[in-house]
């Protein structure tokens, strides 16, 4: 399905075709089964998950870690699977802690795959001026893999790049910077091979603050015209972010139209995540901030005939045990049913004071209404405070990432079986 966080293009394709026959029932309270598969220890192999995790052919799962490792500057994991059930984790690369390092530190976005199974993301920080990266992980065929930095963000051009990247058709990546550009508010910008091996940037677009949004913090995704969707955190009239669409030109040029700007109380406010879009091409996504209760929403913009969006409020978060400030994006089953997490509420006995979060599902109903409920409460031991977006395996089972429950864990990865 669309959506933020990409798998192996391969085993998308074997999800999707699987997700289908994962129906749960209807309630208000789902008992699964949750299995932590791995809870990071100490920070030695990594420490504060930000993103999720994707799956190769072979059924590993992959993600970065933003902190913990050797040098405390975060590292790059996979997850192998065991006969008996368990996984054995395996760190392909630790970041470098100085800020002259030009291999990056602190990786918050998740990984994507090329065809030939090369790891591509970012880092909020190293390079050569400490303003971030973008690299690429190959395996070399031994077990190891080798990282090559493929651009370096100079300030002028965009720094501090905090999610994923999307490939398009012909093997350019696209993505985001919360800040830099010239305006200093963030950009959106894309990256292209060279016949040496060599990547060249552009910048798309400079985020210039007040009504066109600043400070993107999710990525970008396509539609199937090539115009790019994506969030920022601040601007718009309100100054609570905005959602935009940018259509490219034959010049090379790219335009920016907002789709919808938030204003806290009604509609919610500073989207952390990119949406994700349907075959009608109406765009889903969350906001931590406002609502009626403040705890954040669910949220829709639907793409009217004129290709005008109209935005509604799908859930309101009433906070406790039913979740609150939701900070990642959402993924749809093949029902149609959305699927997401909330970075506090739920179980309010857990080691956070404000709940450890929750795992939820919505459900169409009919006249545009939706039904929601809670599929799992986070416990705090080991998982605690999820930030990222959950995706399915070829079963439909859940697995994502957790940041750790203050001062308990650093941090796991986890699988949901509804």
């Amino acid at each position: 399905m669309p959506g933020k966080k990409s798998n192996h293009p391969l085993s998308v394709i074997a999800q999707v075709l699987s997700i289908g026959m994962f129906l749960c029932s209807h309630g208000a309270w789902a008992a699964g089964k949750y299995k932590t598969l791995h809870a990071f220890k100490s920070g030695e192999d990594g420490s504060r998950p930000g993103a999720g995790v994707i799956f190769d052919q072979a059924g590993n799962l992959y993600g970065t870690a933003e902190g913990g490792g050797p040098n405390a500057a975060g590292d790059v994991f996979q997850l192998t699977p065991n006969p008996d059930g368990t996984w054995t984790e395996n760190v392909l690369y630790n970041f470098c802690a100085l800020a002259s390092c030009t291999d990056g530190a602190s990786p918050q976005g998740g990984l994507v795959f090329d065809t030939s199974g090369n790891l591509y993301g970012t880092t909020k920080l190293g390079g050569v001026d400490n303003y971030g990266e973008v690299f690429r992980l190959s395996p070399n065929g031994d077990g190891a893999w080798t990282e090559n930095v493929l651009y370096s963000f100079m300030g002028s051009d965009g720094s501090s790049p905090t999610d994923s990247l999307t490939f398009d058709a012909s093997g350019d990546l696209y993505g985001t910077t919360s800040g830099g550009g010239a305006y200093a508010q963030g950009t959106v910008f894309k990256l292209t091979p060279q016949p040496g091996g060599s990547w060249t940037e552009s910048v798309l677009y400079d985020f210039p603050g007040g009504d066109d949004g600043s400070t993107p913090l999710g990525g970008v995704i396509f539609d199937a015209q090539g115009n790019l969707y994506g969030t920022t955190f601040y601007g718009g009239r309100t100054a609570e972010g905005i959602v935009f669409k940018l259509k490219p030109s034959k010049r090379g040029a790219w335009t920016l139209s907002v789709l919808h700007g938030f204003n806290s109380n009604r509609d919610g406010g500073q989207p952390v995540d990119s949406p994700i879009m349907d075959s009608s091409g109406n765009l889903y996504l969350t906001t931590p901030e406002g609502g009626r209760f403040g705890y954040g929403m669910v949220f829709e913009l639907v793409r009217g005939a004129g290709g005008e969006y109209t935005g509604s409020v799908l859930h309101d978060f009433t906070g406790g045990r039913r979740g609150e400030v939701p900070q990642a994006g959402l993924i749809f089953d093949l029902a149609g049913d959305l699927y997401g997490t909330t970075y506090q509420g739920g179980n309010l006995n857990c080691v956070s004071p404000y709940g450890c979060g929750v795992v939820f599902k919505m459900t169409p109903q009919a006249r545009g209404k939706w039904s929601y409920r809670v599929l799992h409460r986070f416990s705090g031991s080991p998982g605690a405070l999820p930030v990222a977006s959950v995706i399915f395996d070829a079963t439909g089972d859940l697995y994502g990432t957790t940041q750790g429950g203050l001062g308990t864990s650093f941090g796991s990865v986890f699988e949901f079986m509804p």
